[in-house]
């Protein structure tokens, strides 16, 4: 387990970012960092948004949470293959470590999750 089950709630909500904020938001962080791939028009992104505000604020200072719009930053999605949406995309220390496609319930995400903390603190 990590730290966040001790913390009082703190309200974080996911960090927008674009294609020229992409490497200084995501590839030189050291913290875990999902990068939810996203549109408006897109119903499961609708879905997940709200998952991933939760998720925010519960591991606010473990992990970080980021929105790319695909629609306005199409560089940063194609480097990265992403040919459906929602994909989140999982980074340490400027490293692709997981990867998920489509839309997870909270519960689902947050297994995941700790699940990449115990494999990257080994």
């Amino acid at each position: 387990m990590i730290s966040h089950l001790k913390k009082e709630r703190i309200i974080v909500k996911p960090i927008i970012i674009t294609d020229a904020t992409f490497k200084e938001s995501v590839l030189e962080n050291d913290k875990l960092t999902i990068v939810d791939f996203w549109a408006e028009w897109c119903g499961p992104c609708r879905m997940i948004a709200p998952v991933l505000e939760e998720i925010a604020s519960e591991y606010a200072g473990d992990l970080q949470v980021v929105k790319l719009n695909v629609d306005e930053n199409p560089e940063t999605p194609q480097t990265y293959g992403i040919r459906s949406i929602p994909t989140l995309l999982f980074f340490r220390a400027g490293n692709l470590v997981d990867r998920s496609i489509g839309f997870l319930p909270k519960e689902e995400l947050k297994a995941h999750i700790e699940r990449l903390f115990v494999a990257v603190s080994k």
